[in-house]
């Protein structure tokens, strides 16, 4: 694609950074047929190729964001399914975050948007107040019809409550600062990502996490990290997602100097952007050799155990998994087989889900901020998941299993904790329904 950038505006290295994703786009339109808002709603402009066009135009011609194209932008799930269709490496998900942080400063939101933006912004990132904030919800969801009526915002306030679980689960003992060693020699040690929504939705998807790295030897550590900065990241707030990641970066340095193996995320959406750290403070003196150290050694969970000899199951299951792989999964870290050999490996019979590229439309905030389109693709992806008659669901991202969990009754659950399970570890609550699948291996 041709630009006009001129050289004052390349001065700026965000704006050189896009100018350069702008001229590899050549135009093919491949995006289009994997782009889940395109599907649905058939608008160019609600394409990849569309909304390269509109974030050219404002950015090249140095505007504010104007209500169309922050109309566009907004509907982009960053699901990055056109990532791995680009023939031409177009990286996309530099430039809408580019394209979002440009919104967030030009753009002067209706007040109800503001609000909605900033309540999510200073509630999901801490787990204290996300905690209190679910139990406000409980209280509200008897109204959640009243709610949907509130002008401007009531449709998502209303989504917000549905979200909320039926029931808060209790205080882990292992979601705290500290270090979770082997019964035997360490052979390896890690640090483990606490997370903040997940530490208070699924804090078991990380004790089974543990549990399963202890019995491979290795040492879990869990920082003092906070949010990696990922929900306020996509949202435009880069004041805020920074301010979240350098405390995240600090913590994980002074672990890296006392010698780590890895960076261990278990919720897929981080992982994606702590593996972008590196980017993100390609230009911060301070932070860019200790973003450069820390992107270098994150990890999913599952590609670290990929790299490990899996203990031998104890346990024969004739269970049916359906592996959900997360949008940040395959199409933000490249990971896509690793999870499903483990799971074949641990004795599970491991089905693919049809349209397995498609988001199911959780995406950070998303099913929040657009709850129409979410629903649709919510819908759309447990229709397919249905189709394959599973005995459970899994996958690697906290907000899948909250998105997919509200749209059926088959129970869904974390990987690690599927492979915790099989090779020594408790039954997962979840199937606790389920007929009896297992007998002790002999």
């Amino acid at each position: 694609m041709q630009t006009n950038f001129s050289l004052a505006q390349l001065a700026d290295p965000a704006m050189a950074a896009s100018e350069k994703i702008l001229r590899t786009c050549v135009h093919c339109g491949f995006c289009t047929a994997t782009c889940p808002t395109y599907l649905l709603l058939g608008d160019e402009l609600d394409s990849p190729r569309g909304r390269i066009y509109l974030i050219k135009d404002m950015l090249e011609g140095g505007k504010p964001a104007s209500a169309e194209v922050v109309r566009h932008v907004d509907r982009c799930l960053s699901c990055l399914s056109c990532m791995t269709t680009c023939p031409s490496g177009v990286h996309y998900m530099h430039l809408v975050d580019h394209a979002r942080a440009h919104i967030e400063t030009t753009y002067p939101r209706p007040a109800g948007d503001r609000f909605l933006r900033a309540l999510l912004a200073q509630v999901l990132p801490y787990p204290g107040r996300f905690r209190l904030a679910l139990r406000a919800a409980k209280l509200g969801q008897p109204f959640k019809g009243l709610v949907a009526r509130v002008p401007q915002v009531g449709r998502r306030l209303a989504a917000m409550l549905d979200l909320a679980p039926a029931s808060m689960p209790g205080r882990n003992p292992t979601n705290r600062a500290g270090t979770f060693p082997p019964k035997g020699a360490a052979t390896k040690r890690v640090a483990l990502l606490r997370g903040c929504a997940q530490s208070v939705l699924r804090p078991d998807f990380n004790e089974a996490a543990i549990r399963l790295l202890n019995r491979h030897g290795v040492e879990v550590v869990h920082a003092q990290e906070g949010c990696c900065g990922a929900l306020t990241h996509h949202m435009g707030k880069e004041h805020s997602s920074h301010a979240l990641a350098k405390q995240a970066i600090d913590a994980w340095d002074a672990e890296i100097a006392k010698g780590l193996n890895a960076i261990l995320v278990t919720a897929s959406g981080c992982g994606t952007t702590i593996k972008d750290y590196g980017f993100m403070f390609r230009e911060d003196p301070a932070y860019a050799e200790k973003a450069a150290r820390v992107s270098a050694l994150a990890k999913d969970v599952t590609e670290f155990m990929a790299t490990l000899p899996l203990a031998e199951p104890v346990v024969e299951s004739d269970l049916v998994v359906a592996y959900h792989s997360a949008c940040s999964m395959q199409h933000g870290q490249g990971i896509r087989t690793e999870p499903k050999a483990l799971l074949t490996q641990a004795g599970f019979t491991v089905k693919e889900v049809p349209e397995g590229h498609i988001c199911c439309g959780s995406a950070g905030t998303y099913n929040i901020l657009q709850p129409e389109i979410a629903e649709k693709l919510r819908e759309r992806k447990v229709a397919n998941i249905e189709r394959i008659r599973p005995d459970v669901i899994a996958t690697g991202n906290i907000g899948c299993a909250t998105q997919i969990g509200k749209g059926t009754a088959i129970p869904i659950v974390h990987t690690v904790e599927l492979l915790d399970w099989a090779t020594g570890g408790p039954k997962p609550a979840a199937l606790q329904a389920i007929r009896p699948h297992l007998a002790a291996a002999e």
